[in-house]
């Protein structure tokens, strides 16, 4: 028996692996994008640290 309520998930599931399916390979650019926002990441932790170490310090000069 059909059922339009499976009719609904049949399409739904056919449109979900389609769109998926249809994903543009990643490019170089975008490649080279996330390279730089990982990078920019980094530094920016690095740098959070190093002003954690300082104010460490700091607080440490004044006792």
């Amino acid at each position: 028996m059909f059922n339009p309520r499976n009719g609904l998930y049949v399409f739904i599931a056919v449109v979900a692996l389609a769109i998926v399916a249809c994903q543009p390979k990643e490019g170089p650019v975008e490649k080279a994008g996330k390279a730089v926002d990982n990078a920019a990441q980094k530094a920016g932790d690095q740098i959070e640290k190093a002003g954690d170490k300082i104010k460490d310090a700091v607080d440490d000069a004044k006792k």
